[in-house]
């Protein structure tokens, strides 16, 4: 049986380190870049450098920025009274595909979840609480996966925000229980955010 040489082995091993790539597919890629120019490879090794050197998270809202402010930051069209509070930058990018929300975001970079050993201190809450202190905001939208750990994680923020005169509104359940936003089509997902509820 014909070896591989170990470049092809160490691409393959790269590439199955993916999430949601096995084995097969990790060669099956591995052997579709070796068919392509050499143009067209490198230009795929250029853009994941360029992300990792370029990409960092917005200084404001913890979005995916390439400056000090994300796009969504630094558009003053945007509402500045509303504040949409999201688990991963991935979240936000399905609820701006939906078109119907214009305000602000807070990504979270993850959720509370106990039996993982996150808590609310590995999270970006206290910048929430600190920004919502600070600003004028009217309305925050907890748009958390809705999931057991979602649902926690927006319960805890809640609480953290009682003492603030502002509504707390959550995502209407047209989103099924236990699916994640980013794989939510944009007609459910403007549905939720258009029917949320005050929680």
């Amino acid at each position: 049986m014909q070896q591989n040489s170990s470049s092809v082995n160490n691409l393959i091993d790269q590439l199955g380190k993916l999430p949601g790539i096995g084995r097969k597919t990790a060669e099956r890629l591995a052997f579709h870049l070796l068919r392509v120019s050499q143009g067209e490879a490198l230009a795929l090794a250029d853009s994941i450098r360029q992300v990792r050197e370029n990409v960092r998270y917005c200084s404001v809202c913890y979005n995916l920025a390439e400056g000090p402010l994300c796009a969504v930051c630094s558009d003053g069209s945007r509402e500045q009274h509303r504040l949409c509070v999201v688990e991963q930058p991935r979240d936000l990018m399905a609820l701006e595909q939906s078109g119907a929300y214009r305000g602000l975001y807070h990504v979270l970079l993850g959720r509370i979840a106990p039996l993982e050993g996150i808590g609310p201190d590995q999270l970006t809450i206290d910048s929430l609480v600190e920004r919502v202190r600070r600003g004028n905001f009217t309305e925050i939208i907890m748009a958390t996966n809705p999931t057991v750990e979602g649902d926690g994680s927006a319960l805890y923020i809640t609480n953290q925000l009682h003492e603030f005169p502002i509504e707390v509104t959550r995502l209407a359940r047209g989103i099924t229980s236990g699916s994640v936003l980013e794989y939510t089509n944009r007609e459910i997902l403007a549905d939720a955010i258009s029917g949320r509820q005050k929680m």
